[in-house]
Formats: C-alpha cells, sequence, structure tokens
C-alpha cells in the first residue's frame, strides 16, 4: 500500500514525478493500493492514470465505456450475486494491457472487493504436473459471438464491416468461421505461462477459469448447454492440442487461486494498479451500488513473446 500523507498532496503532480518508484514497486510486488490522494471524480483518476502512463488504451471492446471519460470504462457489468473469476485482462488475445487500474468511485455496503492473486506465486502453489501439462500443451479459447448471449461482435469490435472483421482476425493470426449470418465463432491458441518481458520470470497468464464450463454456476450451465451445446457456448477453453481440460483440474486452478489471493475493502478515492502479467485479478459478490472505474495502458503484442506465443 502507498498512502499519501498530507491532505493537500497534487497526486497528478506525484504521479508524474514517481514513475520510476512506481514501476519498481509494481514490478517487485505485480499490485499496488493507493489510498488517500484525495481523487474524487473519474476524470481526476484518469488525469492520475495519464501521468503514470501517458498513452491509455481507449479500444476495449468488452467493456463499456464510462461516462465522461476518454480513455476509461465501467467495470464488467455482471450480475450482482456472482463472483467474476480470477483472470488475466485480455490474455485470450492478441494484444493486452501490462498496467491496468481500478478507481473506486462508490464502494459498496456490503462486499464487492477485488481480489488480487500473484501469478508467480500460482506457479509456486500448483502441482508441478499441472504446470507443466498447462505449460506444454497452451490454450485454445474459443468465443462464440451470439445475439443477445454475450456483446456482439459488431459491439467487441467497433464495427459493422464483416470484411474488415476477417481482416483483423486473419492479421492477429486467429481461426474464425461464421456459423451463420450473425454469428461469429473465433478460436485463438495462446500461452497458459509466460515470461514477464521485463522480469523474466514465469507466470501463471490466462482466462482458463472466465472460459471454462466448470466455472459457470450450474444453472447458467445446464441452461446454456441446453440452449446452444457446448460447440456454440459464448466462451469455452480447451487446452490447445484440443483435448478437454478435465472439471478435476479446473477445481485445483480455483482452490490455488483463493489460497493466493489477497482481499481489501475499497474506500472512496482507492486505486488499485496492477501488472496484468503479473496479477490477475477478480470481483466478488455484493450488493447495493457500487462504480469502479478501468483504465489500461502499456499494450504488449502476444507475437512478442516469441516462441512462447
Amino acid at each position: 500500500m502507498v498512502e499519501a500523507t498530507r491532505p493537500d498532496l497534487d497526486a497528478v503532480a506525484w504521479a508524474r514525478a514517481n514513475r520510476d518508484v512506481v514501476e519498481t514497486l509494481l514490478l517487485k510486488h505485480a499490485g499496488l493500493l493507493l489510498r488517500n490522494f484525495g481523487l474524487r471524480t473519474p476524470q481526476e483518476f484518469e488525469a492520475f492514470a495519464e501521468s503514470i502512463e501517458p498513452e491509455l488504451f481507449g479500444g476495449y471492446g468488452d467493456l463499456p465505456k464510462k461516462e465522461g471519460g476518454r480513455n476509461t470504462y465501467r467495470s464488467t457489468p455482471y450480475p450482482e450475486r456472482q463472483m467474476i473469476l480470477f483472470h488475466n485482462e485480455s490474455a485470450h488475445l492478441e494484444r493486452w494491457p501490462r498496467k491496468q487500474w481500478f478507481f473506486c468511485e462508490l464502494p459498496s455496503p456490503v462486499g464487492g472487493a477485488t481480489p488480487i492473486v500473484d501469478c508467480r506465486d500460482m506457479l509456486r502453489r500448483l502441482p508441478a504436473e499441472l504446470v507443466e501439462e498447462f505449460e506444454r500443451k497452451g490454450l485454445r479459447y474459443v468465443r462464440t459471438f451470439t445475439p443477445r448471449l454475450d456483446v456482439s461482435w459488431q459491439d467487441f469490435f467497433k464495427t459493422t464491416d464483416r470484411a474488415e472483421v476477417e481482416a483483423r482476425l486473419t492479421q492477429a493470426g486467429t481461426d474464425f468461421a461464421w456459423l451463420d449470418t450473425d454469428t461469429l465463432q473465433t478460436r485463438t491458441r495462446c500461452p497458459a505461462v509466460v515470461k514477464h518481458p521485463l522480469t523474466g520470470e514465469r507466470v501463471f497468464f490466462n482466462q482458463v477459469q472466465l472460459h471454462h464450463v466448470s466455472c459457470l454456476e450450474p444453472e447458467v450451465r445446464e441452461d446454456l448447454l441446453g440452449l446452444v451445446g457446448l460447440d456454440r457456448m459464448p466462451r469455452h477453453v480447451i487446452f490447445g492440442d484440443g483435448s478437454p481440460i478435465p472439471d478435476a483440474t479446473m477445481a485445483v486452478v480455483g482452490q490455488t487461486y483463493e489460497a493466493c489471493a489477497v482481499r481489501l475493502d475499497w474506500r472512496q478515492g482507492d486505486i488499485i494498479m496492477l501488472d496484468n502479467m503479473l496479477a490477475a485479478h477478480a470481483r466478488d459478490p455484493y450488493e447495493g451500488p457500487r462504480k469502479i472505474v478501468v483504465a489500461m495502458g502499456a499494450m504488449f503484442d502476444r507475437a512478442s513473446l516469441g516462441g512462447e506465443g
């Protein structure tokens, strides 16, 4: 935790003057909680984040844009009573942010923490044979953009031009197929374990929990399987060689995430800053109003991983 000790601190000036300190702390700890910096609005938060990373990413299709912000987003619109499981942001895509910020505009009265996991710790705690299998086989994410079941392909890619989408997917090396006129399915081969580009450390970097059907609530899983079947689930993940990831493996992964998790109660004005390649995050269930603003930057291409990609 980095805590301001002066009520009159100029947070933006502090961030600009301490970029190197923040980066050093981030690479060591994977995540930082910045508290009592006097930030009240999403606009003040965006200025703070831009002081650390001037080029925030404004083209993310999986999150709704934050009203009044240029390059900030509202947190994932997901049912309050359900947990959003652990993941590294955009690890299933060809490009992801290395840096990510969460700003607490309004904490929920009950629950709503953003649990954080150090992905180096995940590798140390997972059984060695599972790590070896994930590392050797990699992952294949299957995403089906079915109208009204998930974000539409038009909203995700920010275009209604199918040819443009096809060209972008081809350039990214992503397999795709149109299952019908308005249903796009993509299949992306990705590593499950990578080396951090700056520290060289191995990390458990993926979205296996967010995509595996065993991690859905039982009623939701049964409803979706009955409605569209396994081959057309909105999100699904298998090993990179096409073999299924057993439910028992996912149970071990889930137990290990929880064993590694750090939970802090949000206070208004708090900022959590993550190195997205060192830390995974989740969202606990909550009750009452909750407003968390998200920013991303320091974009990194999967191709830059070299042979690991």
